[in-house]
């Protein structure tokens, strides 16, 4: 069977050393992670409006609890060509899988630049394990590290 692929010259523009594993092989290349930031209070209703709002993909959203400041964060997938807004409170954002840590690019981007002496260097390696069960986002340009556990895994 063959596999589809959205590149196939393995010449890459950037030469930068990336940690995915298949880089010809962009399966779900339209799929966004979002991340949406809720009070326990609103997190049924929150939930409800999501899955009829958006045509969530794996039929699966997760709940996070935010230890540090006791909010919820649910995550989902969905098509972008499913989407016509955002809903409010939320991000965009990245998994690293084998760690379960959330990230958005700028906040990536800070934890390298603070890491590596304060440089960005696409190349630098992010030890991962330190940063697992986690959200990694920036505030004011400033790298935010939110711990966090799963509340519950919702099967749509």
């Amino acid at each position: 069977m063959e596999l589809a692929t959205t590149l196939s010259n393995t010449e890459h523009m950037y030469s930068g050393q990336y940690d995915f594993e298949q880089p010809e092989n962009f399966i779900d290349l339209n799929n966004k992670l979002f991340c949406t930031f809720t009070p326990l209070e609103e997190l049924d209703g929150l939930i409800e409006d999501l899955s009829s709002r958006y045509n969530i993909m794996y039929n699966k959203m997760f709940v996070l609890h935010v230890k540090s400041n006791n909010e919820y964060v649910v995550t989902y997938n969905v098509d972008q060509g499913n989407v016509n807004d955002i809903p409010e409170n939320t991000i965009l954002v990245h998994r690293k899988k084998d760690t379960n840590t959330l990230y958005t690019i700028n906040a990536l981007n800070e934890l390298i630049k603070k890491l590596n002496g304060g440089v960005v260097d696409t190349r630098f390696r992010v030890d991962w394990q330190h940063y697992r069960n986690c959200i990694l986002l920036t505030q004011h340009n400033e790298l935010k590290q939110l711990n966090t556990k799963i509340y519950k895994i919702i099967d749509l």
